[in-house]
This record gives C-alpha cells, sequence and structure tokens, in this order.
C-alpha cells in the first residue's frame, strides 16, 4: 500500500513560518517532506541538477563552489519570466520525483509535503489529499523576512509578487493556520490538525486495505 494513499499539502508565502509549523508537525509524529531543502541539494555544489542549469544558463550562474549563484539567478528569473520558465523546467520534475520518492520512503504516522509554491505549481493539488495554508497579515510577511534575511523591502516586495496572493493561497487551502501573532499561538492549531490527519491518515489505510 503507497504511503501516500493519504498525504498534505502545506505550503504559505515568504515569511509566514512554514518551518516553524513544520517542524511542530513533525515533533508530533509526521514526516515531513521539504521540497526547499530538495531544491537547494539539486543547485548544491555537485547538485544533480547543476550540469543542466549550466548548459541553459551559462557557467556564470554557478558559483565559485559550483552551486547556483542564487541572487545571480534570482534577478534573472524576477525581471525574464523565460528564464523563470526554464529554470522551473529543470528544476521542478527533479524536486517533484525526489519528493514522492521520499513520500515513500518516510516512516511517521503520515506523509506532509511543505511547498512553498504548491499553489502556483498547479500539479501538487493531485498529489496531496488536503492542503493546509499557513497565514498572516502580508506587513508581517514582509517584517519578518526584512529582519531575518536582511533584505530591502523593495527586494521583499519582488519575492512576494512573484508568488500567489494571500487570496490565492487561502482559497486553495482545506485547512489554515494562523501565524500571524506569537509562536505559541500555534501549538493548540496545529495539535487539533494533527488529530484529524490521524484519524483520516488511519481511515485511508483501513479502507486502502479493505479495496486489496
Amino acid at each position: 500500500m503507497s504511503r501516500l494513499n493519504f498525504a498534505i499539502g502545506l505550503t504559505g508565502g515568504i515569511g509566514s513560518g512554514k518551518s516553524t509549523v513544520a517542524d511542530q508537525f513533525a515533533a508530533l509524529g509526521a514526516s515531513v517532506v521539504d521540497t526547499d531543502q530538495i531544491a537547494h541539494s539539486l543547485t548544491a555544489p555537485g547538485g544533480s541538477a547543476m550540469p543542466a542549469i549550466v548548459a541553459e544558463f551559462g557557467a556564470e550562474f554557478a558559483d565559485a563552489s559550483g552551486a547556483m549563484d542564487r541572487a545571480r539567478m534570482r534577478e534573472l528569473v524576477f525581471s525574464d519570466a523565460s528564464a523563470k520558465a526554464r529554470l522551473e523546467a529543470i528544476l521542478h520534475p527533479r524536486i517533484r520525483d525526489a519528493a514522492l520518492a521520499a513520500g515513500e520512503a518516510a516512516t511517521g504516522s503520515y506523509v506532509i509535503f511543505a511547498v512553498p509554491l504548491l499553489v502556483e505549481s498547479g500539479t501538487w493539488r493531485q498529489r496531496v489529499s488536503r492542503i493546509v495554508t499557513v497565514d498572516c497579515p502580508e506587513e508581517v510577511q514582509l517584517a519578518r523576512v526584512m529582519a531575518r534575511n536582511n533584505l530591502t523591502k523593495e527586494q521583499v516586495l519582488a519575492i512576494m509578487a512573484n508568488q500567489a496572493s494571500r487570496q490565492q493561497r487561502l482559497e486553495a487551502a482545506d485547512d489554515v493556520i494562523d501565524n500571524g501573532g506569537e509562536v505559541a499561538a500555534l501549538a493548540p492549531q496545529i495539535a487539533r490538525l494533527h488529530e484529524l490527519y490521524l484519524a483520516i491518515s488511519k481511515r485511508s489505510a483501513t479502507n486502502a486495505a479493505q479495496c486489496l
């Protein structure tokens, strides 16, 4: 029986607190597959996507260590939609395949795919049973990312402009976690959803077994 008969898609805009939420789900026993981490490994020194990236964009898009030059690539894709599409054509299939393989190998009580661009990708909706969106006001996103990444307001706004809107993420969600306030407010929301997901996961496993 596939581990992916029941899986959750976790998403949210930059600075929404997806990683904090994912860590809390993991502490409760869920297996978290982080597509951002997969993307970083693919574009790290020796990463399997680097030959294709260098072939497509040129050697100047690799830094001295052999990793993708993120600042240079970010500047390009934010100003050139065709470059963004070419990069996604290289990365997205590799990320998808690695994420699904990790999900199948997971041993937790259920699988959560943490996918920052879940709404934008258009295909993850078919791969997960439910979508949970980590939500916060856009001004909170802006302040968090400026403080965390040492970016200017304009740089953060450019990143946000290339992501789905807050409303689009909320419309796609089956469940919403409010992370507009203190971190302590997350625990009861996550605990409630964890119990829901455990119950659905067990039900899905039972139904799948009965079909064998």
